[in-house]
């Protein structure tokens, strides 16, 4: 009797199918990290851009180009007066200075929480590891939960 040999073996089959199996066990937590650590940087990069439109805000402040309060710290009272715009006081036509063109979402969260981006905003006269809403934002942070690859926490960053 003559055997044919145009076709692969059922064991042939299945050790290929366990060897996919395995690689493709192997990629997955590869695959998961790209993501998180893609999303991080996304974090990074919001956190430096609102970061620098606070601070830009208050080097205009000291500088005289915003009016200035008698008790004001000298931050932007809420976000979105950095996307608005504050009038140049030494401007006669009542130009604007603008910060942001819009405020970025934090990567982390799920759901777009509000016009804030789901930030947490810290007040000037806020303590650094206790941060709280005030009459000013002096710093923003995540309120995703979890630490991330580099082992800080994300409301730390």
């Amino acid at each position: 009797m003559k055997r044919s040999t145009g076709g692969f073996t059922l064991i042939e089959v299945v050790v290929t199918l366990a060897l996919i199996g395995l690689l493709a066990a192997m990629a997955a937590p590869l695959t998961e990290t790209l993501v998180r650590r893609g999303k991080e940087q996304q974090l990074k990069a919001a956190l430096y851009q609102v970061r620098d439109a606070i601070d830009a805000y208050k080097r205009a402040y000291d500088a005289g180009y915003i009016e200035k309060n008698l008790n004001a710290s000298g931050y932007p009272p809420n976000l979105a007066v950095l996307v608005e715009g504050v009038r140049d006081v030494r401007s006669a036509k009542g130009a604007k200075f603008y910060f942001l063109r819009r405020i970025p979402h934090d990567p982390l969260l799920e759901a777009k929480r509000d016009d804030e981006g789901g930030w947490g905003v810290r007040a000037y006269d806020s303590p650094a590891d206790s941060p709280r809403e005030g009459e000013d934002v002096f710093d923003i942070y995540s309120r995703a939960p979890g630490k991330g690859l580099n082992g800080i926490a994300y409301s730390q960053w």
